[in-house]
């Protein structure tokens, strides 16, 4: 039965996209160390294709503690090389150093009272914005939270990445008119979430 939906033409080249596509892509994320993690492995995409990424989804998460930002702020230099040696990676120093210094501008966000969402999910309005037109590379908004972010200490978050994280995450809705996925429902509802 899924063979005979109708998707977003770019997951249908591989089954793993195809299955990112059908349970994730687009959906509403509104956990703060989800999202944090999805805007750290569109960084390590940067200049590469998604489906690289999604391939060592596991081995980033085994390499990066989870995701876990209170971990990753504490790496160092020896972890740093441990993570150049790790052929399940994406070995690039400046994105694994971004992902370091992400993990702290994250704790330095919380640690001033700024939930990663709630912020986020502001300047989106509070819901997922339904794109009707052609989807862009980048729009406005993108721009000004690449901003607000790189302001904040983080990188490899330009516009362009910003508006595939958003894309990723739900915050905008870029499924295709003819989607099967076009009306999706958010993983961690805003109430569950501002409980997180």
């Amino acid at each position: 039965m899924s063979a005979l939906r109708q998707r977003c033409r770019w997951s249908e080249s591989d089954p793993l996209l195809r299955a990112y596509h059908d349970a994730e892509w687009g959906v509403p994320e509104y956990d703060s160390r989800a999202l944090w993690e999805c805007l750290m492995l569109e960084g390590f995409q940067a200049g590469l294709a998604w489906i690289v990424v999604l391939r060592k989804r596991d081995a980033f998460r085994a390499a990066f503690d989870q995701f876990d930002p209170a971990r990753v702020a504490r790496f160092g230099e020896r972890q740093i090389v441990r993570l150049l040696d790790d052929p399940g990676i994406i070995r690039s120093r400046a994105k694994i150093e971004a992902t370091i210094g992400g993990a702290r501008a994250f704790l330095h966000m919380q640690q001033a009272g700024i939930d990663f969402s709630d912020w986020v999910w502001e300047l989106a309005g509070g819901k997922p914005i339904q794109n009707a037109g052609p989807v862009p590379a980048s729009t406005p908004l993108a721009e000004t939270i690449s901003k607000e972010l790189k302001r904040r200490g983080f990188k490899f978050v330009g516009p362009v990445i910003v508006y595939a994280w958003m894309q990723a995450c739900g915050i905008v809705n870029d499924h295709a008119p003819d989607c099967f996925r076009r009306s999706v429902r958010a993983r961690t509802s805003r109430k569950t979430a501002s409980r997180l």
